[in-house]
């Protein structure tokens, strides 16, 4: 009976985190699109150089070509998804929580080109990550919760 519980739950945190990672993202995205934006000119963080005067400085052009407009959207993330969330499941359920780390590292220095390269793509990396994580967390704990009362 433990072997069904185990296999159950390692198939509800790698598939059953996909629906939960794409709405979190989805909802991540509207609360981004619904909140003003700040006025560049008072905004100390904002991406502007201004002179002496307070007047802005136009920056020199880029040196390397523009990226493409449009959402960004990482390449063989359900794929890597199902995987992390699989992993992340065993790892608790065998007792070996510090196996996150090295799924979080492989997962991190796999994407580091690409969210070097783009800021939203960051984003989304990392709320994806931490909504799958949380995800298959919760469900191994369940798992092994009921496997010690059972």
């Amino acid at each position: 009976m433990d072997l069904l519980w185990i296999v159950l739950g390692l198939a509800a945190a790698a598939v059953g985190g996909w629906p939960v990672t794409s709405g979190v993202l989805k909802l991540a995205r509207a609360v981004e699109a619904a909140r003003p934006g700040p006025d560049p000119a008072r905004d100390p963080a904002a991406d502007q150089v201004h002179d002496l005067a307070g007047e802005p400085v136009i920056p020199p052009l880029p040196s390397r070509p523009p990226r493409p407009a449009g959402p960004v959207v990482l390449r063989g993330g359900l794929v890597i998804g199902f995987l992390e969330r699989l992993a992340v499941a065993a790892a608790v359920l065998a007792d070996e929580p510090v196996a996150i780390a090295y799924v979080v590292a492989i997962k991190g220095l796999g994407r580091y080109a690409e969210l070097k390269e783009t800021p939203a793509a960051a984003e989304r990396f990392i709320i994806g990550t931490l909504a799958s994580m949380l995800w298959a967390v919760g469900i191994a704990a369940a798992v092994r919760v009921a496997l010690l009362h059972g």
